[in-house]
């Protein structure tokens, strides 16, 4: 009996080993984010739950695939979006991103962020999440026993369909559409480029305006597309600064107030960028420009130039 011993172990090893690799369950809201990440139409900060931002993109996707309107993922939607068996797949984290340069914290005060030589993540978890459009709680909930070293293999959100476009710092023009024109609705807090024909190029959630910084209403035009930009803060333009502010520069970085990518309008003091904090975008007020995540920001830069219409609405 004792020489079947070592194979029964063996067994229950592969069985155990077995086990630990299988996928986690994927939520249907997960699976729906993913689908429409996707298709181009974002769900914003892929987190797992089914929010406003998800309603708003199925919305934005039924109409531009000429289907019923609900904001629902009825049976047509999930068929239009397409169905796949690889929502996650396995990524092993590499010496570059766990060799940062990581910052302790993230200094809420202007004044403070101004010290900082560079507005970079917080974390190895923050800059994962960003790498894979997702919140670090859902990298959390995919990989329980993860401790995100160098070298780990962990579930991610499986990339395919419409990808973040990465270009040089410097490049101000791409190749889209000459017709094309960015719409910002204050309203439903959503930024779309579309051609003069109503087809839609690109989709995202955004913070855009307040009560305190409206957005002026009306037609402008990009002036410029900076990648990786400093923030110049003047606090004369913001009317929460505390009265001892002074103007600063602050430096680039994935956290710094505009994220990593500023898209100027000839609007004096508007524009569309980025944010460092993605879970909030559509969901807080801004101080007047656009504000999207910064995988969503980065992708519409590469696709709009100098002299782009901006429509705000």
């Amino acid at each position: 009996m004792k020489r079947f011993f070592p194979v029964i172990l063996f067994v229950l090893l592969c069985a155990q080993i077995g086990f630990s690799q299988q996928k986690p369950k994927i939520s249907r809201s997960l699976q729906l984010q993913i689908l429409l990440d996707r298709s181009g139409f974002s769900p914003g900060e892929i987190d797992g739950r089914a929010g406003m931002n998800v309603k708003k993109a199925l919305s934005a996707f039924q109409d531009a695939h000429d289907l019923r309107v609900t904001g629902r993922a009825d049976s047509a939607t999930i068929q239009a979006l397409g169905s796949s068996d690889d929502f996650t797949t396995t990524y092993t984290i590499t010496d570059e991103d766990t060799a940062g340069p990581f910052i302790d914290r993230l200094p809420e005060d202007p004044m403070e962020q101004a010290k900082l030589d560079h507005l970079g993540y917080t974390n190895v978890l923050e800059e994962l999440g960003e790498k894979f459009h997702c919140s670090s709680n859902l990298l959390k909930q995919l990989n329980p026993q993860a401790q995100f070293s160098s070298g780990e293999s962990i579930e991610v959100r499986a990339v395919g369909g419409v990808e973040t476009q990465t270009q040089s710092a410097d490049q101000t023009q791409t190749g889209t559409t000459e017709d094309a024109a960015i719409y910002v609705s204050e309203k439903t807090q959503e930024v779309v480029l579309k051609t003069s024909d109503g087809k839609i190029l690109f989709y995202a959630p955004a913070t855009a305006g307040s009560e305190h910084d409206p957005l002026p209403i009306g037609e402008w035009k990009i002036t410029l597309v900076k990648r990786n930009p400093q923030f110049n803060y003047n606090p004369e333009l913001f009317w929460d600064a505390k009265p001892e502010d002074s103007k600063v520069k602050i430096q680039p970085g994935p956290n710094n107030p505009v994220g990593v990518v500023w898209m100027g309008t000839d609007a004096p003091h508007y524009g569309l960028h980025g944010s460092p904090e993605p879970g909030e975008i559509g969901h807080s007020e801004s101080h007047g420009c656009v504000r999207m995540t910064n995988w969503d920001a980065l992708r519409l830069a590469g696709m709009i130039r100098v002299g782009t219409p901006v429509v705000f609405e």
